[in-house]
């Protein structure tokens, strides 16, 4: 049993998993937030044309 316990302790793979976790979770929030910011500013963008088309055509 101690044995066990030695080598349980030593085991890094466990480590690595959460490390590849926390790394893929915080390059999905970063992919989400700049998709929301571009995502803001192009509606904010196609607005503005479309208001400037608009008030080029008289309507």
């Amino acid at each position: 049993m101690f044995n066990f316990i030695k080598n349980f302790r030593k085991d890094e793979d466990g480590a690595v998993t959460v490390d590849w976790v926390v790394l893929t979770a915080a390059i999905v929030a970063l992919a989400v937030v700049a998709f929301d910011t571009i995502g803001g500013n192009a509606r904010t963008l196609i607005g503005q044309a479309a208001t400037s088309v608009g008030e080029e055509a008289g309507l």
